[in-house]
């Protein structure tokens, strides 16, 4: 093809690309079409002014394109270092009633199956109770957590999770109602679960193994209920604003929330389907990881967020406000 003609068919697409786009995905296709052309130039019109154009144009768009992907990381980081423990701090007082609500329900499950004998298979089912006593006259009283291949069990549990909490957190539509039934639910089992290692004699070792997945699992649960109560409060109680644009404010916030776990649940899922099958490693190993995981989530949603905001620094509007401009 003859250089004029290669020009006159592309000319008012490369004046097109001459006006800055803000559309990440138009960017990169721009970029995509000016290394073809560039090519194509190289290839034909090595020495032309035609190439020396275009290399300009791709550089310009190349540079455009690092630029805004340099923005969305630190945007990202933005999001994690000051956007997500203020947004929590600020409803520091309805994780506390989700927590307390929580601990009660686990508390009223241990204490239904010490009085009920039949109470923990009514909730975790006779197949899954009689599996376990087998493993624990078998001596391996944890062994369900072997049963499976590591990479299958780190996705299933890691979908479950999620799909755990995406319900939890949902059905706060529902005034809040639903995602105190969720927590109900989930509260009895945990105790039911809990007592029923307890009552065999292998509470502590219990703690050591299960709880090694289980702290960042179980807080992670009780995160997306407060989101779920978020949900529910801000229709039940819109304040000065109207139902409607309280309950947009509250989802805002909410999902906000839940996109913030998702690596807490990837993480206790790793956990659960790498870690915790090692049944007989060191007390020190399990007891790090479990403090330390204690330790992340008490840090970074509780201690982090009320620090943050004794130091004066706020989010706005979509914008990190420091105190005296710093």
């Amino acid at each position: 093809m003859r250089e004029g003609k290669f020009i006159d068919q592309n000319i008012d697409r490369w004046k097109d690309y001459l006006v800055d786009s803000k559309d990440p995905d138009e960017q990169a296709d721009r970029f995509v079409h000016l290394v073809d052309d560039l090519s194509y130039a190289k290839t034909f019109y090595p020495t032309s002014k035609t190439t020396q154009f275009l290399n300009g144009l791709a550089a310009r768009q190349f540079q455009k394109l690092y630029q805004h992907r340099n923005l969305q990381f630190g945007r990202l980081i933005q999001f994690w270092r000051y956007e997500l423990p203020l947004l929590y701090g600020r409803y520091h007082r309805i994780y506390l009633f989700v927590l307390a609500f929580f601990t009660l329900c686990v508390l009223m499950g241990v204490l239904s199956s010490m009085h009920d004998q039949t109470f923990v298979r009514s909730i975790l089912g006779d197949g899954y109770v009689d599996m376990t006593e087998d493993n624990i006259q078998k001596g391996d009283p944890f062994g369900v957590y072997k049963n499976s291949n590591e990479f299958g069990m780190f996705v299933n549990i890691a979908a479950n999770n999620i799909r755990v909490a995406m319900m939890t957190f949902s059905l706060g539509l529902l005034a809040g109602i639903g995602t105190l039934y969720m927590l109900f639910t989930n509260g009895v089992m945990l105790g039911s679960f809990q007592y029923m290692f307890f009552a065999k004699g292998l509470g502590w070792q219990s703690i050591l193994v299960i709880w090694i997945h289980g702290t960042l699992e179980i807080s992670a649960i009780v995160i997306a209920g407060t989101a779920g109560m978020i949900l529910g409060a801000s229709f039940l109680f819109p304040g000065t604003y109207s139902r409607l644009e309280s309950l947009r404010r509250g989802s805002r916030d909410a999902v906000k929330i839940i996109f913030g776990l998702i690596p807490f649940f990837l993480l206790a899922a790793f956990f659960e389907g790498f870690v915790t099958r090692h049944t007989e490693m060191p007390v020190w190993l399990s007891l790090m990881i479990l403090i330390g995981s204690a330790a992340t989530i008490i840090w970074y949603f509780i201690i982090y967020p009320v620090l943050l905001r004794r130091s004066g620094i706020r989010f706005e509007k979509g914008k990190i406000i420091f105190p005296q401009g710093e």
